[in-house]
């Protein structure tokens, strides 16, 4: 099997999500980009497919044309997002799709996170802003999550979820369960009746600090 590794990474991750209670079922999805000389390709998780039921070579490697390379199963029905994410991202290696239960409470609400916590700005780039809806799968619904994306490592999916991309899948997975911890501190504040954002001055300053973070990991 070509790209053993890799594909049980893929594989491996997916199941954390289920384990860390961020996915229910045979929901979300996760891949990242494979080394590839001729063509771009990435492996993803199968589309509708029980995690602990799969073997790596179950993990299917499509091109970004979203063409089958290696494996029998379909991919993901959100492969086109995690393709578009990979083009329009050079810096990004793995793309991981969320239900977490407040995050997604957000995005039905349509209510950004704001940047309320130091860790959320150096880590994530600063707020996490919310997509407009899009049907799950289609090419809106990726051109209107790199709208809100842009140079940051989370976005919200209106009325579906997260979104979290990072180097490798460790890092995409750390930036979807502080998304996580961040929505359910703000929806907490917000019942207290008070949410104080960061002074500006601050988030200004650990922005750069993000960004200098992204250069040194893209000469890594």
């Amino acid at each position: 099997m070509t790209w053993e590794r890799e594909r049980e990474e893929v594989l491996r991750t997916a199941r954390l999500l289920l384990e860390k209670g961020l996915v229910v079922g045979s929901g979300g999805n996760v891949s990242r980009r494979l080394p590839a000389k001729e063509r771009d390709l990435l492996a993803i998780t199968p589309n509708r497919r029980y995690y602990e039921d799969l073997q790596p070579s179950d993990i299917p490697v499509i091109d970004f044309e979203a063409e089958p390379v290696e494996g029998e199963l379909a991919p993901s029905t959100e492969a086109l997002l995690h393709i578009g994410i990979y083009r329009a991202r050079k810096d990004v290696g793995a793309v991981i799709h969320t239900h977490s239960t407040f995050a997604s409470v957000l995005a039905v609400a349509r209510l950004e996170i704001p940047p309320i916590l130091d860790e959320q700005v150096i880590h994530l780039g600063g707020e996490v802003k919310v997509a407009k809806y899009a049907p799950p799968g289609s090419e809106e619904l990726v051109q209107n999550a790199l709208e809100a994306l842009e140079e940051r490592d989370a976005v919200l999916l209106a009325n579906h979820g997260v979104v979290g991309v990072g180097r490798d899948l460790r890092e995409a997975l750390t930036v979807c369960e502080m998304v996580e911890k961040m929505a359910q501190a703000y929806l907490l504040a917000r019942l207290l009746g008070r949410v104080n954002p960061l002074p500006p001055e601050v988030i200004e300053a650990e922005k750069a600090i993000f960004k200098l973070l992204q250069t040194a990991k893209e000469e890594k």
